[in-house]
């Protein structure tokens, strides 16, 4: 909450102050932005300094990791509130499936304490946000600097695959392997598969606005501003 006020005493650029539409997306941007630099080097500290954890993904916990998914947590609950109360459910409603999915995993993880280096790995796709949240914020920017993007978008892309694609796909065998398909580890699986489905969907439609832009379709269900927040 106090992110999302400072985030408002902050200088809009020409762009967004022209839109209405888009101020509350600035806004919910940065407050994106600030929550991925906090948890992604938080996760990859925590996994650093204890470098043991990733030998029992299952059992094993650190208070810092603990804590790391507690704030995330917070984190999703606070985004979703405020999509839904600033009316934008509707352009936002993957972010709303998306943060349900991780809110009731990450809840039973802190009650029970297991699975916390999962979601620890989980998290470092955070560090990957750093980048991607930069790219949306250039883009509703209209930034006139395409060297800066184009960097950008090449730094996105690289650390798409290091720390989104990568964990992911290594949670993804740990589970179907080792993990009993029952009861906490049935839900967790299921969960881990759902969000498989949407990373490499949105990865397709970074790959068509990014390095295949004639790929690209028009959406519907667009906006009260033009523009579907997802597919930006």
């Amino acid at each position: 909450g106090a992110l999302r006020r400072a985030a408002l005493a902050l200088p809009r650029p020409a762009a967004v102050r022209s839109r209405p539409g888009r101020a509350w997306r600035w806004r919910n941007l940065l407050v994106s932005f600030a929550h991925s630099v906090l948890a992604g080097l938080w996760a990859l500290f925590s996994l650093w300094q204890s470098p043991e954890l990733l030998s029992d993904i299952q059992d094993g916990y650190s208070v810092s990791g603990h804590l790391l998914v507690c704030f995330s947590s917070g984190y999703f609950i606070h985004d979703s509130l405020d999509i839904i109360f600033n009316h934008q459910s509707r352009s936002s409603w993957e972010y709303l499936v998306h943060h349900t999915m991780a809110i009731s995993a990450f809840v039973s993880l802190i009650i029970t304490g297991r699975f916390l280096v999962a979601a620890m790995l989980l998290l470092l796709v955070e560090v990957s946000n750093i980048f991607l949240t930069i790219r949306m914020l250039l883009k509703m920017s209209n930034v006139p600097s395409p060297v800066l993007y184009e960097a950008n978008k090449y730094i996105n892309l690289v650390m798409y695959f290091a720390f989104r694609l990568a964990p992911q796909a290594y949670l993804t065998w740990y589970f179907l392997r080792y993990v009993e398909v029952q009861g906490q580890g049935a839900f967790l699986t299921a969960n881990l598969l759902l969000l498989d489905a949407m990373i490499l969907m949105y990865f397709s439609r970074l790959l068509r606005s990014d390095f295949f832009p004639s790929l690209r379709k028009g959406s519907a269900g667009r906006d009260v501003d033009g523009e579907k927040f997802l597919i930006d």
